[in-house]
């Protein structure tokens, strides 16, 4: 942690003739000891609030504020019980044996000792206690003869296995050969994408790769979109490379976390897995990085800043460092598949499941056969249920998945499944109950209310937005006696929630586990027949220029959840819309077409991997202000780069804690002079924006590559 110190600035000199009374009294102070701390201050002037005093003095340059470093770091300890050596000797010892003639309770407890010392190696205070019965009192009689000696050491507060590497798996044909592709293409180039379709072994290639490393005694990051959901790739990780695995994420405390830290930094640990934020931590000898499933949204930091992509920083700081880049997903990004196409990365194909299991089959149910007129309800539609009856009676589990984006309402035509877009970007129209009007949260377009559909002349439309819990309470109304279960934010906040959750489902004690994208994130369960996705609709209508590669990667890693191991499993897709296009590539499980088809849109309408994009968000607690923010703004920075500027617009949610927000993006071309020049002008602009008194207080949070 930190502690705020005031310190005197010599420059200012030893004439405080000028100062207020109060002001004098610290000045002096500062003067005689260089440095304050805030409490000193408030002692000094009996008053708490010191604060106006001290911004004061800042101002007349009489001192200056400084960020001292506090460490609360403290190592935790054990005592540890050991023999004198002058015992070491079996003569001694057999000597003060034979001739112990009292206290038969120590003797009790110095064998207990001998026995656990010749079983396990160290003896700990509380473990000789538990072992022999003694009390502490007979323990010290000991330590009082100078027979057993009592002594504090440090211990880890994070339980590690032994050292030890133990690979007892052989690849297949086709994951030997995507791990001979990758080595050679890691020799040619410093980033490698591993295409693998689901359950094709991806993980048992990365450990490969890992046992390379390990033995060579240098290190491996492997890096997961959210460490605490991935608790089963853990467990198999720690089963091949025991002590030598280190985790990290924010569910430790800070002294587990130092503890890690300064493992990772001595060279102790030689393969970390972890979030995001693990690339910041102090490896001594990093080799390899390993990026899983590195098409997830988690990989980009959002809140607070800074804001980053780990996929891209791990890249670049792997450059820095000689090190090597794996990048693995059964449905890549476009931006990284882009950079294999035209040969930036190399490119590894894995397109066989292991042990032959088939690709899942999948259905796709049409809702507008079963269109509720309510929206407070989500279909689940007779086939679905069906499907899920048979699998209950078969004892089999089921997955039903719900975007968890779904509180962004849209229109959607009851009839065709026609959805409202935007002319201008290509995105969905967002419904506002307040105005009654459609939003572009693109380019802040505003659209009427739809009555007619431009599809098909139908009058009946619906807006549609639901969640996990009422999907819950009306599994529980269908199938009484079933056991359902929902993961979701809310329902794994504890630290040991997930977990909990994911062993009984993989225990057979949830025969059906509803679930948001947290159900697609490195799980394997060998008894999962079927996996739902309720409304596919939500996935494919969200405003975004990524809506279809993030449509495509859901459902593509929700439908290989299901059928691993021996069986093939079902897939039921309900959408209202079955004409997307969307739907044809996830039906086939055919990545490659809708990369080529997807490339294509990116192309017409300049979105990265074309063009680079930078969010502009302005935030104050009166919406006239940040609309004022933006709009001024906006027209200041149009003189240059006008072109390439889309909006001022609302965003989905315009209000977050009480502070209104409005969106500008900027879309530049590929061009490194242009994009530092925009930068430069960004930082220019929003200084000047702040010098006016009407926007000092506006926040602005920029977003590169959002």
């Amino acid at each position: 942690s930190s502690e705020t110190v005031i310190m005197l600035n010599e420059e200012y000199g030893d004439d405080f003739s000028e100062l207020g009374h109060d002001e004098f009294l610290v000045a002096e102070a500062l003067l005689i000891k260089h440095e304050l701390g805030i409490s000193e201050i408030q002692q000094l002037l009996d008053n708490t609030n010191a604060y106006p005093l001290i911004k004061k003095l800042i101002d007349k340059k009489v001192c200056f504020v400084w960020e001292a470093l506090k460490q609360t770091y403290a190592a935790k300890k054990e005592t540890y019980i050991t023999l004198n050596p002058v015992y070491d000797n079996e003569e001694n010892l057999g000597e003060l044996l034979n001739n112990w003639t009292r206290a038969p309770k120590q003797m009790e407890l110095l064998l207990s000792y001998l026995h656990l010392l010749k079983t396990q190696g160290e003896v700990s205070k509380p473990q000789l206690l538990k072992k022999s019965g003694a009390s502490e009192a007979q323990l010290k009689g000991l330590s009082e003869k100078n027979i057993l000696i009592a002594e504090k050491r440090n211990i880890d507060r994070i339980n590690y296995l032994p050292r030890n590497i133990d690979i007892d798996f052989a690849l297949s044909a086709a994951q030997l050969k995507a791990l001979e592709q990758t080595r050679t293409s890691l020799q040619e180039q410093n980033v490698c994408l591993l295409h693998g379709v689901t359950s094709s072994g991806k993980t048992q290639v990365y450990i490969k790769l890992i046992e390379q490393i390990v033995r060579e005694g240098k290190q491996v990051l492997y890096l997961l979109p959210e460490i605490a959901l991935t608790s089963q790739i853990i467990r198999r990780l720690q089963k091949h490379f025991g002590g030598y695995i280190g985790i990290y994420h924010s569910k430790f405390s800070q002294n587990e976390r130092i503890e890690i830290w300064n493992k990772i930094r001595k060279g102790e640990l030689k393969v970390v897995l972890g979030a995001r934020s693990s690339l910041f931590l102090p490896f001594s000898d990093l080799k390899l990085i390993i990026i899983d499933e590195e098409h997830d949204s988690s990989y980009k930091q959002q809140d607070p800043a800074p804001r980053y992509h780990a996929r891209d920083a791990a890249v670049y700081y792997a450059s820095l460092l000689g090190a090597k880049v794996v990048l693995g997903s059964a449905t890549p990004s476009v931006d990284s598949y882009y950079n294999a196409v035209i040969g930036k990365y190399g490119l590894v194909e894995l397109n066989e499941r292991y042990g032959g299991v088939e690709m899942p089959g999948i259905e796709i149910i049409d809702n507008k056969k079963f269109i509720s007129r309510s929206s407070e309800k989500i279909i689940i539609s007779d086939s679905l249920q069906s499907e899920i009856k048979g699998s209950l009676q078969d004892h089999k589990q089921v997955i039903l998945f719900q975007n968890r984006r779904g509180y962004a309402p849209y229109q959607i035509c009851q009839v065709c499944g026609w959805i409202p877009h935007c002319r201008n970007c290509d995105v969905t129209l967002t419904f506002h109950k307040k105005t009654h009007k459609l939003h572009c949260h693109y380019c802040g377009t505003l659209y009427p209310q739809v009555h007619i559909c431009e599809a098909c002349g139908s009058d009946k439309f619906v807006q549609r937005n639901f969640g996990t819990e009422k999907i819950e309470e009306q599994l529980e109304e269908m199938f009484p006696d079933a056991r359902i279960a929902r993961m979701d934010i809310d329902s794994v906040r504890g630290k040991q929630a997930h977990d909990h959750l994911i062993q009984s489902f993989e225990q057979g004690k949830i025969d059906v586990l509803v679930g948001t994208q947290m159900v697609v994130k490195g799980l394997d369960f060998e008894n999962v027949r079927l996996v739902g996705i309720l409304d596919a609709d939500s996935l494919l209508s969200f405003a975004d220029f990524r809506v279809n590669e993030r449509a495509f990667q859901l459902m593509e890693q929700v439908s290989g959840r299901a059928g691993r191991k021996q069986e093939k499993g079902r897939v039921a897709i309900q959408v209202t819309n079955t004409n997307h296009p969307v739907l044809k590539f996830v039906q086939q499980h055919d990545y490659l077409s809708f990369y080529a088809s997807e490339i294509e849109s990116r192309k017409r309408f300049f979105y990265p991997p074309f063009s680079r994009i930078i969010q502009l968000t302005f935030k104050h607690k009166l919406k006239d202000i940040a609309d004022a923010a933006a709009n001024h703004f906006s027209a200041q920075i149009r003189q240059q780069f006008g072109q390439y500027l889309i909006g001022p617009a609302e965003p989905v949610v315009n209000r977050v804690r009480n502070q209104f927000l409005m969106e500008l993006l900027i879309k530049l071309p590929k061009d490194a002079a242009l994009v530092k020049k925009c930068k430069q002008t960004i930082l220019q602009q929003i200084a000047v924006l702040h010098t006016e008194k009407k926007y000092k207080s506006v926040v602005i949070i920029i977003d590169v590559d959002r």
